[in-house]
């Protein structure tokens, strides 16, 4: 049986890494990391978090093909999603039982957490599930960029009593639902902050949290949404991909908390 360690490594900063994700890039024997076109600055970062931390040798690597993303002109998304997974999980699969000998470790680095918003723990799931390749999944928890936004404009996540909702941007397009003041939206995509009826509701915006890079834009929404607008058009096209994600704050009786 081979291991498969799903770490989790922040959201760019070197210094994120926790002691306990260190302690699993020297257990590692390879490193996967999924090859996309026009982001070939996040595979040098992973590989720089490995050059820093890892004390137990060169780790090879393995470049994973991505397979062609058709949701995003597929009418039956969640088909669509689905039929891309169980692409991503056979390759993985074969390239896990490739590259790492029984009784091995594989290694991911998930950016932010494992566990939020984030496919690898999904897709390593699924091979297990398949069984195609007997592995024992073990997952290191990491800061994940709702923590990693909430840090960095000093504010908390939730208010005493009040949930917080976490939804990808596009479901959000209509406005915060009912009963839910409080919304992390994650990659604006397709533009949801220019659409969100905006009386009473405070943003605060961060993207590319931890890198050099980092974006950061707060205040009441009907004020700032065009300058995260404009922000988010130009750092994209000068990088070539956008990570931005959001806190979303209706005012209850006039106050923000």
């Amino acid at each position: 049986m081979r291991r498969v360690l799903v770490v989790g490594v922040g959201c760019g900063h070197p210094d994120q890494v926790t002691v306990q994700a260190v302690r699993a890039l020297d257990e590692a024997d390879a490193l996967l990391v999924v090859r996309k076109e026009g982001r070939e600055a996040l595979a040098a970062e992973r590989q720089a978090i490995i050059d820093r931390h890892r004390t137990a040798g060169p780790l090879p690597t393995v470049a994973l093909e991505d397979p062609h993303r058709p949701w995003r002109t597929d009418p039956d998304y969640d088909a669509a999603v689905a039929r891309w997974q169980e692409q991503r999980a056979e390759r993985w699969g074969r390239a896990i039982a490739d590259a790492v000998p029984d009784g091995g470790a594989a290694l991911f680095l998930a950016w932010g957490d494992p566990s939020l918003y984030e496919s690898t723990l999904s897709i390593v799931r699924e091979i297990d599930a398949r069984g195609d390749v007997p592995i024992e999944i073990e997952v290191i928890p990491g800061v994940s960029a709702l923590h990693a936004l909430t840090a960095r404009h000093a504010v908390p996540l939730n208010r005493v009593g009040r949930p917080v909702l976490v939804s990808p941007a596009r479901l959000l397009t209509d406005g915060l639902p009912d009963g839910n003041d409080d919304v992390v939206l994650m990659l604006d995509v397709h533009g949801a902050l220019a659409s969100i009826p905006a009386d009473g509701i405070d943003v605060y915006w961060g993207a590319y949290l931890g890198t050099d890079d980092e974006l950061l834009v707060s205040g009441p929404l009907a004020d700032v949404r065009d300058r995260i607008a404009e922000l988010r058009e130009e750092a994209a096209a000068r990088k070539g991909w956008m990570f931005d994600i959001a806190l979303l704050r209706r005012r209850v009786d006039g106050a923000a908390w």
